[in-house]
């Protein structure tokens, strides 16, 4: 019996090559909308496969208007840029939670955080490894985690298959008058008032297919 009350669910499919996995056997999410807006999403496609050593995840964004801030840091570009999320956690509690987000450039913002809102942002996520592309109106960030990292962080235990996530994606567009109007897409539909990723409601769960039998 599943200990998280997460309605939604993702099957992370196992792949044996850990430096080229086989995307082709990846099962296709694309259940990502605007909660907080009425208007139609452009399509963004997530992917995930777990290796002896990996969690291997992939995100797949048409983008019509790509928004990139400049910053010093990679926190200030993140913030003002395209971006997709995942979020992390070993309960519903959200105590803590981790945050990894990754604008289609490569740059990093990674904290860790504790229910509401009370951000970490000296954390650094281990091992954690992004390959950004652009391509005329689509862009793909694709990237690993080590699964030791996962383990350490009690987000991943032995004895279950399922991982606590929420799986995002900042979709920002410039208005006439030169301003970024700033959308947000989820793959669940916490059912907040606002906007608002940082809530149990926006979580999922991502179950390792065949963990524990190899």
């Amino acid at each position: 019996m599943s200990p998280f009350s997460a309605p939604s669910r993702y099957p992370v499919r196992h792949t044996s090559d850990a430096q080229d996995p086989d995307w082709t056997n990846a099962a296709v999410l694309t259940d990502f909308s605007f909660p907080w807006e009425d208007r139609t999403p452009p399509d963004t496609e997530f992917r995930a496969l777990w290796s002896s050593d990996s969690f291997h995840f992939r995100f797949d964004c048409i983008d019509e208007d790509l928004v990139l801030a400049d910053g010093e840091t990679d926190r200030e570009k993140v913030m003002g840029s395209d971006r997709v999320e995942i979020f992390l956690t070993p309960d519903e509690s959200l105590d803590p939670y981790y945050a990894l987000e990754m604008d289609p450039r490569g740059a990093i913002l990674d904290y860790r955080a504790r229910f509401h809102r009370k951000f970490d942002w000296e954390w650094n996520c281990p091992g954690l490894q992004v390959s950004p592309s652009i391509e005329g109106n689509h862009y793909r960030v694709e990237g690993s985690l080590p699964m030791a990292t996962l383990q350490s962080l009690g987000v991943l235990r032995k004895d279950s298959p399922e991982v606590l996530a929420g799986l995002y994606r900042a979709e920002f567009s410039h208005r006439a008058d030169g301003s970024v109007h700033q959308g947000w897409m989820a793959w669940i539909d916490p059912q907040t008032e606002r906007p608002d990723f940082h809530v149990p409601s926006s979580f999922g769960i991502l179950e390792w297919v065949g963990f524990g039998e190899r």
